[in-house]
């Protein structure tokens, strides 16, 4: 059992940028992929991110790349994501998610997930 808490949201302008931090509960936290995914009103949730269990892969949307980076501290249970250059179609509800095994961007693969975070970016 995997509980996951987020953090670091906010409302800022276009250009800006924001860290969001995800820690998670339980001693196997290192045993599992993490992903970042987020939620617009009106639309799907979409993959953000993702990184294997070790740090040593990561994945991203292509509207994010160059701007998005995620990274994970084992020893501290937890994930990040720094998001760099914000735009206004970046704002939506920011959720992390935990799999085992393999780093996925499908969020079906993910067993785990917190209650989000926002992120608002005005123009």
């Amino acid at each position: 059992q995997v509980q996951l808490v987020e953090s670091g949201g906010g409302l800022v302008q276009a250009g800006a940028s924001l860290r969001l931090s995800c820690t998670a509960s339980g001693r196997t936290f290192s045993s599992y992929a993490m992903g970042w995914f987020r939620q617009a009103p009106g639309k799907e949730r979409e993959f953000v991110a993702a990184i294997s269990w070790a740090g040593g892969r990561t994945y991203y949307r292509d509207s994010v790349k160059g701007r998005f980076t995620i990274s994970r501290d084992n020893a501290n249970n937890a994930v990040y994501l720094q998001m760099n250059s914000l735009k206004p179609e970046d704002t939506a509800l920011y959720y992390c998610a935990a799999k085992s095994n393999l780093a996925s961007r499908e969020i079906n693969d993910y067993r785990y997930w917190g209650q989000g975070t926002q992120v608002t970016v005005s123009s």
